[in-house]
């Protein structure tokens, strides 16, 4: 199960990417998407410490497979719109993919530099200083079993409560003389 829950984020985001970055069979592709909004400039020191927080939690596991996937996506969006050209496409897919290897690194360098302009260099310190105590390893090892079970337990709540309150719909038009 943690195998899958640690999975989960880097699917995610890598499909993500892959659907806002391919456009459509027949669309012309979009405007080039505004750039994150401009972060403040933090200090060598802030960014490295955002960097280790980032290590720490095994951020990369969520982008590690961004461009392999979004070459992917974009190689068969460009079959479906072009079938003359499959084994081309293929052929060109393992090109793009190894010149482009190792930009999904720009995603870390970028939450970096978030982290770094949404805490203080101090507080980057703290949780460094957090994740690296007992406490901080096991919120790191259980987190994301116990967002996995919250996620599952949301999901089940949704899903009975859907009744209660379908119950409530059935009583109320039931009082107006309809059945539904």
């Amino acid at each position: 199960m943690k195998s899958v829950l640690k999975f989960l984020p880097a699917v995610t985001l890598a499909a993500g990417l892959a659907v806002a970055a391919v456009p459509a069979a027949g669309q012309q592709p979009a405007q080039k998407a505004p750039a994150a909004p401009a972060q403040s400039k933090a200090s060598p020191a802030a960014i490295a410490a955002a960097k280790e927080i980032l290590q720490i939690k095994n951020a990369n596991a969520m982008y590690t497979g961004a461009v392999p996937g979004l070459v992917e996506k974009t190689k068969i969006a460009l079959i479906q719109q072009n079938l003359n050209y499959q084994k081309d496409l293929n052929e060109v897919a393992t090109v793009v993919a190894q010149q482009l290897a190792g930009r999904q690194n720009e995603i870390g360098e970028g939450m970096a530099q978030i982290y770094a302009s949404e805490f203080t260099e101090q507080e980057l310190k703290d949780l460094v200083t957090f994740y690296k105590s007992p406490l901080g390893k096991k919120l790191i090892e259980a987190e994301p079993r116990a967002i996995g079970l919250s996620m599952a337990f949301m999901n089940s709540w949704a899903q009975n409560f859907s009744e209660t309150v379908m119950g409530a719909f059935r009583a109320e038009m039931r009082k107006r003389g309809k059945e539904i």
